[in-house]
């Protein structure tokens, strides 16, 4: 190689050396940024996990001091006074605290509670129809047959997490109307569904007997 070619390569790798040198300093902070951006996020998603985890541990100290009190008058004072920074934190405390206060006696507080839950839209459906079932089933005494029907035929749809306990309501709606054949037909269908449980289909069971029918299992199920 000449000496001028030797000094064309070291002009050029001059003038890439200082393109070079322009570009990062033109867009080197992009890449500053892009390393702050990683770490600093790194950091953030630590801290907010240990942040989470330590509300999550604050909130079941809190839950497991108040349900240590014997009285449910006081349990649930307490339990109204819990705070939580999620709503399914909330949820689970406002279960507590209607579950306290249905035991004291405050039923109407309990079922405001619960219907709380339930129209809670940011709530899983298991939390919400969890709630509207229970608060159905404090309003025994004070709520209509039919409107405890619609509630409860809103749960028992198909695909529903509670369909099966609430067609097991809707079986003793149809007792306490006095239509005997309807519950007892309503009982076989539970009898007789594949995701009925062993204590449900019992409780079937026994409630068509005890209304004067006969309990026809599906063939699977029968005993030889």
């Amino acid at each position: 190689m000449s000496d001028t070619d030797s000094f064309i390569d070291e002009v050029n790798e001059e003038v890439r050396r200082d393109r070079l040198y322009a570009y990062f300093r033109r867009y080197g902070w992009i890449a500053l940024v892009v390393i702050v951006a990683v770490v600093g996020g790194a950091a953030w998603n630590e801290y907010r996990k240990n942040e989470a985890e330590a509300q999550a541990q604050a909130l079941g100290d809190d839950l497991l001091s108040a349900m240590r009190q014997n009285e449910a008058e006081q349990r649930a004072a307490d339990l109204s006074l819990i705070t939580a920074d999620t709503p399914g934190g909330n949820a689970i405390v406002e279960f507590s605290l209607a579950a306290a206060q249905a035991e004291s006696g405050q039923t109407d507080a309990a079922i405001a509670a619960l219907n709380n839950i339930a129209t809670q839209g940011d709530l899983p459906e298991i939390y919400r129809q969890i709630a509207a079932f229970k608060a159905l089933t404090l309003q025994t005494e004070t709520l209509p047959v039919e409107e405890r029907r619609i509630g409860f035929e809103a749960l028992a749809v198909a695909g529903a997490p509670l369909r099966l306990l609430a067609e097991e309501q809707l079986a003793l709606l149809s007792v306490e109307s006095g239509d005997a054949q309807a519950a007892i037909d309503r009982f076989q269908s539970i009898l007789q569904d594949a995701e009925a449980t062993a204590d449900l289909q019992q409780r079937a069971a026994q409630a068509i007997v005890a209304l004067g029918g006969t309990p026809e299992r599906r063939p699977e199920t029968q005993q030889g």
